[in-house]
């Protein structure tokens, strides 16, 4: 990977799964759903994962430069 795009994206992962991180912390200590319509257990699972998923990319692409 070359290392001006590596930087990039590495940022823009590890920005979207922090903050996806934090909403989603907040949502679920102020108890409110995380996902309209859907189970808060089973949404705040889901964009859990999807934040650590992007977390974990985005360590990935600091890896490789």
């Amino acid at each position: 990977m070359e290392i001006g795009s590596a930087i990039f994206t590495g940022t823009v992962f590890a920005l979207f799964g922090a903050a996806l991180l934090v909403w989603t912390a907040v949502r679920v200590r102020h108890r409110e759903p995380v996902a309209l319509g859907v189970n808060r257990i089973a949404s705040a699972t889901v964009a859990s994962l999807a934040a650590m998923a992007a977390l974990t990319l985005g360590a990935w692409c600091f890896t490789h430069l």
